[in-house]
């Protein structure tokens, strides 16, 4: 680069613009030049060498979320970082240190120690990481669909009813212990004992605190605990077994399942009063139940009602994942007797489709943990009974996880296609609908006249460039949409199966 200068003279190898004697501290004109230029480079040079860095970083948290992609969930089918469950993710590259959080469904997931050993391997695996720090953590207990529920069931993320339509089957026994196996495994649980006529709970385990408490500010009730499991029975109000008609039932159900202070759970396991009358659809229709655990013995008249409770629970789109088969067998001299006969459990496994059937055997040990207020999974963590129950645990745990899955994609708005993407829950089929298909078929009381049955709602009332401002989950029957228009509507599964379906789907360019 060639130095401007002015002319020189005889007296000073450079001349000054200003003809006055040059200070002490005063730069020359050169010297000014050359550090403007330099001024003018550096924050270029600064700001390419910030901008390598975020390549940098950006490249290496790729590099991290890829290596983390090869860990898939074998309850959803599909990888942990598509799984959302990759949190807090920090990278240095210049260090080689990586830290992130896992956070997954629930805390009582039965592969958490896998997710753990795998995460730290392959993400030490890279060449250039040289630390990993990584923590675990569950998401905070809410269900799929929160609205228009009562408040105190709003931080509880999953309902499971323990049902079998029949008395003196084991139906308690079973709530219970898969309660306390819920519990050791790490979940936070509470058990609702919802037989008024004759309240199984307060045999069944050992409160210090034998009675309910009032929180008169709230007017709500503070359950009872043993040993980590919150409690509510009609037993623990004061009033031992109920005499009164079924709607005074039903209403003492309701109050004191909702009025409860439950606090977050991770799950509230529901033990069913038998029958499929009033109480059991009180309680489906009140709470969104997550799932369904079906206690039977091998008798064929058990098989007969627990088909009426199966039967029950398929109408309010309910899934029963799992048929437990109580007293089944003993062992004695070396052999194997089935008393009661064998096939209930398989014959409502293979008639309703449900995947998992667990036997429990006929032990004095089980039937006197549910007199003497221990339940036998506390009271033999590492027996044949504790065991048959961590693996109902697992199967529960896991078939609720892909159930909240499947409940809450099963229905959603595709802004690029502009179409209404519907996968029913236990449906291999995926289709689409057009926004306004699905508003213009709203049999809501403002849509159509319940006593005539004449459409209010017209073609034309419906523009056809209407979208949905949100879906949202209601259990595991249908959604509620809220419309542009501000309109809130319920579609069931049902409803939206039979609706004309778009073919030539527009695609997002």
């Amino acid at each position: 680069m060639q130095l401007l200068r002015a002319p020189c003279s005889s007296s000073s190898p450079f001349h000054f613009s200003n003809s006055q004697p040059r200070g002490r501290h005063e730069r020359p004109a050169w010297v000014s030049f050359r550090d403007s230029a330099w001024s003018s480079i550096t924050p270029k040079a600064a700001s390419i060498q910030a901008s390598a860095s975020a390549v940098s970083s950006q490249t290496a948290e790729n590099d991290v979320l890829k290596s983390l992609s090869q860990i898939i969930d074998p309850d959803f089918g599909t990888d942990i970082v598509s799984c959302g469950f990759v949190k807090d993710l920090n990278v240095n590259k210049a260090l080689g240190e990586v830290s992130f959080r896992l956070e997954l469904t629930t805390p009582a997931c039965p592969i958490k120690d896998m997710f753990e050993q795998q995460a730290n391997e392959v993400v030490a695996a890279l060449p250039w990481v040289k630390r990993v720090s990584m923590t675990m953590s569950a998401r905070p207990a809410r269900p799929v669909y929160a609205g228009n529920l009562p408040e105190n069931l709003q931080t509880i993320s999953n309902i499971i009813a323990v049902s079998s339509c029949k008395g003196g089957v084991g139906k308690s026994i079973v709530a219970v212990n898969l309660a306390y196996t819920l519990a050791g495994m790490g979940a936070r649980v509470g058990i609702f004992d919802a037989d008024v006529y004759g309240p199984s709970l307060p045999t069944m385990v050992s409160p210090e605190n034998q009675l309910l408490e009032m929180n008169p500010e709230k007017r709500t009730i503070i359950p009872t605990e043993y040993l980590g499991i919150k409690l509510v029975s009609f037993g623990f109000a004061g009033q031992g077994r109920a005499i009164m008609r079924g709607p005074m039932v039903s209403g003492v159900i309701d109050q004191l399942l909702t009025t409860t202070e439950w606090g977050e759970l991770d799950y509230l396991v529901i033990d069913m009063p038998p029958g499929t009358g009033d109480i059991q659809l009180t309680l489906c229709q009140v709470v969104p139940l997550t799932a369904a655990v079906i206690v039977t013995t091998p008798q064929k008249l058990a098989f007969i009602d627990v088909a009426k409770g199966v039967r029950m629970f398929s109408k309010l789109k309910v899934p029963c994942v799992a048929v437990v088969e109580n007293m089944c067998h003993f062992d004695a001299d070396g052999k194997r007797y089935h008393p009661f006969g064998r096939g209930s459990g398989s014959q409502v496994v293979e008639q309703f489709g449900i995947p998992h059937l667990f036997e429990l055997p006929i032990r004095p040990t089980l039937s006197a943990s549910g007199d003497s207020g221990i339940p036998e999974v506390v009271a033999d963590p590492q027996g044949e009974v504790a065991r048959t129950f961590q693996e109902l645990g697992i199967c529960v745990v896991q078939q609720c996880a892909k159930i909240c899955q499947q409940v809450s994609t099963a229905v959603t708005y595709d802004k690029g296609m502009k179409a209404i993407r519907v996968k029913v829950p236990d449906s291999v089929e995926e289709f689409y609908l057009h926004p306004a298909t699905v508003r213009r078929n709203d049999r809501s009381a403002q849509s159509v006249d319940e006593w005539t049955g004449e459409q209010k709602l017209q073609y034309a009332d419906v523009p056809e460039d209407i979208e949905p401002e949100e879906i949202r989950p209601m259990g595991n029957y249908a959604v509620s949409i809220t419309w542009a228009d501000g309109f809130s509507q319920i579609a069931p599964y049902d409803q939206l199966q039979t609706m004309e379906r778009l073919i030539d789907v527009p695609q997002l360019i």
